[in-house]
């Protein structure tokens, strides 16, 4: 069953997989009643296991209509890159085309579930179907890969990116995100894109897993990292990830 609120002016949501929430959802009556009758039957000598169902694909054509009917354009852009990138939109609004389906799928599901705060995607995020969820997160995904100007090789930035500091416990960006922040396929969403994001939003996620709004790294390893740059580092880096093509 779906619920579904009237929308408010103003409001859009964004960044952006969780298989215990989507087993939750998908797992349909009849298995779970072909679970109940083999209980306690065997074939052959084993015990019947009934696996649940794998999570669904999310179809990017119904992405692209429910991303414009859930105001998710309105921020994020027709094509996930971007709308409003003025200095007065603080950062809030990143990139997500290109981002990994699961990755953006993880972060709604953290919005959902508290355990990454922002006061306007929290809301957003509740009031989405988890299946719409997972339809608007395969078009964002869909869509070109987020890429900068080419300008911004702040060679501190560059530094860090690529060696880290290990006399810091800082260990290089690259190891996790891939050469020039592109993401590594295989690391699925622990390894989203971020060369090529909006500088801002850059800057002020840094910002936040440094003092600890933000919390939802895999073992809190980005609020570790982050506690370790100053303030010039940390724009240093926003700056020359925002630069990779």
């Amino acid at each position: 069953m779906s619920f579904r609120v009237r929308k408010t002016p103003g409001l859009a949501w964004g960044a952006g997989g969780c298989a215990a929430l989507l087993v939750a959802v998908f797992l349909s009556g009849p298995v779970l009643a072909q679970a109940v009758k083999s209980k306690g039957k065997s074939v052959g000598g084993a015990v019947p296991i009934v696996a649940a169902p794998a999570p669904r694909t999310g179809d990017p054509v119904a992405g692209a209509r429910k991303s414009d009917d859930e105001r998710c354009q309105e921020c994020h852009g027709v094509d996930g890159h971007g709308f409003d990138q003025s200095a007065s939109s603080e950062g809030r609004h990143p990139k997500l085309g290109g981002l990994p389906a699961d990755y953006i799928v993880k972060q709604i599901a953290d919005f959902r579930s508290g355990a990454r705060k922002h006061d306007v995607m929290t809301v957003m995020a509740r009031t989405v179907d988890p299946a719409d969820i997972v339809d608007i997160a395969a078009y964002f995904s869909s869509q070109k890969p987020m890429k900068g100007d080419g300008k911004g090789d702040n060679p501190v930035g560059r530094a860090l990116f690529e060696k880290g500091d290990p006399a810091r416990g800082v260990a290089a960006c690259v190891s996790c995100h891939g050469p020039a922040g592109k993401g590594i396929a295989a690391l699925g969403a622990a390894s989203p894109p971020i060369g090529g994001q909006e500088w801002r939003y850059l800057e002020k996620q840094l910002l936040d897993w440094r003092s600890g709004d933000r919390g939802n790294s895999t073992d809190g390893v980005m609020n570790r990292i982050a506690k370790s740059l100053s303030d010039e580092e940390v724009k240093a880096l926003a700056d020359y990830l925002a630069g990779q093509l």
